[in-house]
């Protein structure tokens, strides 16, 4: 049974990480950059000589890991669902650096019986020595199996798009294999690896994960409006379906009228897999 007592007062410890440009590299490459290894804009994030570095880079960094696995917390792991990400990018990240992580759960709601339990998790990436700070984000897991506990209720946030058509259009093929390879920036979730593992999930094979998706979002987007994907300052989406490895992503995109932010959504065919996207830039 769920601990709530036990989530909140979670000790994260001081994580430490020490990146280099083969490290952000393999993260870009991890989200489909260089597909077309004559693209000059893509080659910008590949090339270790004069390297760009994603800013959603960051959220694989001194990441907590599967620390919501410990039985002590008694979440039903095999319920729960990345339901959305929220981050803001202070600072462009360097080519490599020393960074230090914090991390605390700051809320954890109750949606009912049978409905779910809601927690947000908030991080900080920070350069080691001189503390510019690289990253705040706000991480929502939905706890599907751990409802009706007795704890706060959910607050419901309120976002809709402009009453117009979309601004811009960008497709985005994914690969194949892009689960296998974006897992090696981090995420050790066999759900992403493991066939057997998929199918007990309930999919039809291994699914891509939400901050691949959500990486690309920055970078498509970007490029779609003509913006430096190196030079997102915001970037938030929700998780609103699955997405395979090989599917095409599709990004409709509205301006906002400063032009230096923009709403979004993602479809794979017909099916939503991103809403309530924001993105932004650092002029």
């Amino acid at each position: 049974m769920i601990n709530p007592e036990a989530i909140l007062a979670h000790d994260f410890g001081s994580p430490r990480a020490h990146y280099v440009p083969r490290d952000a590299i393999l993260y870009a490459l991890g989200l489909g950059l260089g597909s077309d290894p004559l693209d000059a804009e893509d080659l910008r994030f590949l090339d270790e000589r004069a390297l760009a570095v994603l800013p959603s880079f960051a959220v694989t960094l001194c990441t907590p890991g599967m620390w919501i696995r410990d039985p002590a917390l008694g979440v039903d792991f095999g319920k729960l669902v990345h339901a959305a990400q929220w981050a803001e990018f202070p600072n462009p990240l360097p080519p490599s650096a020393e960074v230090a992580g914090t991390a605390q759960v700051v809320s954890l709601t109750d949606r009912g019986e049978g409905r779910g339990a809601v927690l947000t998790l908030e991080r900080t990436i920070a350069d080691a020595a001189s503390g510019a700070i690289y990253c705040r984000l706000r991480q929502t897991l939905l706890l599907r199996g751990d409802g009706g506990f007795g704890g706060p209720p959910d607050p419901r946030s309120e976002w809709a798009l402009p009453a117009r058509a979309a601004d811009a259009t960008a497709d985005f093929a994914t690969s194949p294999r892009a689960a296998l390879i974006y897992r090696l920036s981090g995420d050790w979730n066999p759900l992403h690896l493991d066939p057997a593992i998929a199918a007990k999930a309930g999919f039809p094979r291994p699914i891509l994960q939400g901050l691949a998706s959500y990486g690309i979002a920055g970078a498509a987007i970007s490029r779609a409006l003509g913006r430096d994907p190196a030079a997102v300052a915001l970037l938030a989406c929700r998780f609103a379906g699955i997405v395979l490895p090989g599917d095409v992503l599709r990004f409709s995109v509205w301006r906002s009228e400063t032009d230096n932010t923009a709403q979004f959504v993602a479809h794979v065919g017909e099916r939503k897999v991103l809403d309530g996207g924001e993105i932004g830039w650092r002029d």
